[in-house]
């Protein structure tokens, strides 16, 4: 799980990119950024389903949820019935919208930057941002952005995460993979899709409290 403002780094600070100077990779991050901006000031003035109906979207625009599950369950994807990889994959966005939601359910002054140094990597393409708080330490969070072509679930062209890296090298989806294998050990995905549903009432009742 993404822990609450991720997690604390010290970053000197080069200069910011604008948002009219962004490179493609680095639009739907900013997607995601104003989208969490958003929910942060909504904040308890509205429910909690509220709120993931609103941040739904731009996760949906950010993210190649897909991709990063089909990653993070591995070798055992390809015995999974098509009935199975869609209810795994429903649990899963439902997971990590309400995820987002909960981390970021206040506001009190932060700011989200997009650093303008891209650093490729393979067919990647890793967007550095940081969360800065009004006081204190900012907090390191990279996506690892990815440009989907022909044959694929979006349009050719079109940048999607497929990964976050935590203090700039903890992979996301590294993590998932060790948190599902024990889980999946036995083939069945029925265990990982309750336990992610349990995991997405336990945020949603935790974060909609008073």
């Amino acid at each position: 799980m993404i822990s609450r403002r991720i997690l604390l780094f010290a970053l000197l600070s080069p200069a910011l990119a604008q948002a009219d100077d962004l490179a493609p990779s680095a639009l739907p991050v900013q997607v995601l950024n104003d989208g969490l901006l958003a929910v942060m000031k909504a904040g308890r003035t509205i429910s909690f389903a509220e709120r993931v109906k609103m941040l739904t979207p731009a996760v949906e625009q950010t993210f190649d949820l897909p991709l990063i599950l089909r990653r993070s369950v591995g070798t055992h994807w390809a015995g999974f019935t098509d009935a199975a990889k869609a209810d795994l994959l429903a649990a899963f966005e439902a997971f990590t919208v309400t995820t987002w939601v909960a981390n970021f359910d206040s506001y009190d002054g932060e700011r989200f930057d997009i650093l303008p140094d891209l650093r490729v990597v393979g067919q990647d393409t890793v967007v550095q941002t940081r969360i800065v708080p009004k006081s204190g330490d900012p907090t390191r969070l990279d996506y690892v952005m990815r440009e989907v072509g022909q044959g694929q679930a979006h349009s050719p062209g079109v940048w999607r995460a497929v990964d976050i890296l935590l203090n700039g090298s903890i992979s996301r989806v590294a993590v998932q993979r060790s948190d599902f294998r024990a889980i999946l050990d036995s083939g069945d995905p029925g265990p990982l899709i309750a336990l992610l549903r349990k995991k997405t009432e336990t945020l949603a009742a935790g974060a909609g409290k008073p």
